[in-house]
């Protein structure tokens, strides 16, 4: 083996040590199936708080509604609702 040869050799070896060091510096970019699967998991949860977040936002503006609305029409509102619970 010549000196230039092992040169390249051990500059390789250190270039490959420096880009798992920093692989391992920053979480999440690797790229393996288990932070796949965590990123995959935050996403579904994410969607399904979304989702529910929509659903309150729907029930806070009939709430608001029914608040200021004249007690006739709030109470016919009111009937409605338990009209449609009931189906």
């Amino acid at each position: 083996m010549t000196l230039w040869t092992a040169i390249v050799l051990v500059a390789l070896i250190f270039g490959i040590a420096a880009v798992l060091i920093e692989r391992q510096r920053r979480p999440g970019r690797s790229g393996s199936a288990l932070e796949d699967a965590d990123r995959r998991a935050l996403e579904e949860e994410h969607r399904r708080a979304q989702e529910e977040i929509a659903a309150l936002r729907e029930r806070l503006e009939t709430l608001e509604r029914i608040a200021t609305d004249p007690a006739r029409r709030t109470a016919e509102e009111i009937e409605a609702l338990r009209n449609n619970r009931e189906r």
